[in-house]
Formats: C-alpha cells, sequence, structure tokens
C-alpha cells in the first residue's frame, strides 16, 4: 500500500523510511518541548545512544515516537479496523514517562479536564478541550469519521488524503481524549489515511510551531468547547486557513520523496548508459 516506496531499490526503500521517521520523529516531540536536534534524534535512533547533557526524557520520547510510527504503518497496511485499542496501545508507545496517579492513565481516555491558553486579537483565552464525561462517545464519533473518510480515499489521492488529515487532526485535537500526549498522537493517527493513500505522511515543521497553534487555535476559538452530542466539526468553511497550512507543511516529505527518486533515475541511467 505504500505506493510512494514502489520503484525504489530496496537499499533507497530503507533510507527514505528511516529519513521520514528522523523528521516526523524529531518535528512532532520539538513541536511539544523536546530539545534533541534532527541530527541527535537520528543518532539516538539508529545508534542506540544516549546525548550527552540532555534529559532522559527527551530520549525516551523519541525512542517511542518512532515505535508508535511502526505501528502507523502496521496500521496502515493491515485489512483489520482500526479502533480504540490500537489507539491505546499508540498512547502508551509515545507517552513513556512513568506517572503513578490514577488520574493520569497510560492507554485510557482522561479522568480530568484539560484545558490550554491562547491569544486571540491580544486578549488570553482559555479554551477547555472536552469533559472527560464526553470523551467516550464524542472518540465513538472520531472513529465513525475515520472510518467514512478513510474509506473513501483512492490510490494516491492527494486531496482527499489532506482532507482526511486535516478533519481527523482538528476533530481529535478537538476532542484531547488523554491526560498528555494529545498532540502526537493526533499528528501520527491523521496519517492513517494519508499512508493508506499510498503517500507519505503530512509532517507538521517544527520551525513553524507557532503558525501550527495559531491555525489550530483560530478554529477551536471560533467554534467553541466541544460537548456530547455536539458536531466534532462544525463550521467547515473555517478548516481552510488550517488546510492550506498543512498543504504547504506536506512538502517536507513530499520532497524527500522526490530527491530518493531522483536518486533511483540516476541508478537506472547509469545502468541503460552502461551495462557491464
Amino acid at each position: 500500500m505504500l505506493n510512494f516506496l514502489t520503484n525504489l531499490d530496496p537499499d533507497l526503500q530503507k533510507a527514505l523510511i528511516i529519513q521520514i521517521r528522523n523528521l516526523w520523529t524529531h518535528t512532532s516531540t520539538a513541536i511539544e518541548g523536546n530539545t534533541l536536534t534532527l541530527g541527535e534524534t537520528a543518532f539516538v535512533l539508529e545508534e542506540g545512544l544516549t546525548i550527552s547533557g540532555k534529559p532522559l526524557k527527551d530520549h525516551l520520547e523519541v525512542v517511542g515516537h518512532a515505535r508508535a510510527i511502526d505501528l502507523i504503518y502496521d496500521l496502515a497496511q493491515s485489512e483489520l479496523e482500526f479502533c480504540e485499542t490500537d489507539l491505546f496501545a499508540l498512547h502508551k508507545a509515545v507517552q513513556t514517562e512513568v506517572i503513578v496517579d490514577v488520574y493520569k492513565l497510560v492507554g485510557g481516555w482522561k479522568k480530568e479536564p484539560n484545558s490550554t491558553v491562547g491569544v486571540v486579537d491580544e486578549k488570553q483565552v482559555i479554551f477547555e478541550y472536552a469533559s472527560p464525561a464526553d470523551v467516550p462517545g464524542l472518540m465513538a464519533n472520531w472513529f465513525k469519521l475515520y472510518r467514512t473518510l478513510n474509506d473513501s480515499i483512492k490510490s494516491d489521492d492527494e486531496d482527499g488524503a489532506l482532507d482526511a488529515y486535516v478533519k481527523l487532526h482538528m476533530a481529535f485535537v478537538r476532542i484531547h481524549p488523554f491526560f498528555d500526549g494529545n498532540g502526537r498522537l493526533a499528528r501520527l493517527v491523521a496519517n492513517i489515511p494519508v499512508l493508506r493513500a499510498g503517500l507519505p505522511p503530512i509532517i507538521i515543521p517544527r520551525e513553524q510551531r507557532r503558525a501550527y497553534i495559531d491555525a489550530l487555535s483560530a478554529y477551536h476559538f471560533a467554534v467553541g468547547q466541544i460537548n456530547a452530542g455536539d458536531e466534532l466539526l462544525p463550521q467547515p468553511e473555517k478548516l481552510k486557513p488550517f488546510t492550506e497550512f498543512c498543504r504547504q507543511a506536506w512538502r517536507a516529505s513530499l520532497d524527500l520523496v522526490e530527491e530518493v527518486r531522483e536518486k533511483q533515475m540516476g541508478r537506472s541511467h547509469k545502468l541503460l548508459s552502461d551495462p557491464d
């Protein structure tokens, strides 16, 4: 199903998967405050060694995220339906910090309310996510949305894949079903339909963290807190700025694929001109 790997020599396929894993892991964890650079992230994942002076937490985060990417690839290529059990397994992968607190479940829905602070028109505003009691029902609707979007996308359908990514990402973040790790999970699970379409994942650039948060916040503050029975994505026209942001962000992984394909073409031309 991973069409972006087709017609590549095995070593180039492996190299591309590694490049995407390193970039995806670095950017997604860095958005959440991880201090490892792209080079350090690659070193930790490829060599299994630590970086002197960097927190253990940061090392565990990148290893956990890389493990979650492996799970995402498996889910994208599986004939089984993506379900709550799979999502809980992903949460356990990314939430590597050991927390002994009955209200901070790893691999389970949140037990306490959570919120964030944003700035709208130079005024600070507290935005509340879905209440814990509403999460199971809202996430059941999220999975319905996932199935609808996933079933509608054809192979290599970039517009359909982008639409699915945007809607699944935004709805997931709006609910915020876990006590922590919601951003990383949103950026992972929203990519399952993208990968199923045979396309490389959409990776949010670390350098665009502010623009990314602003795009998410603009929609959240426009539509308000989500409650049981509410539409997951009201006022869909207000998703356009986030859609355009994600379209531009996609260039990072698409460019990696293009660079590797150019290497493959170079090899092929060399073989044709010098068959011996």
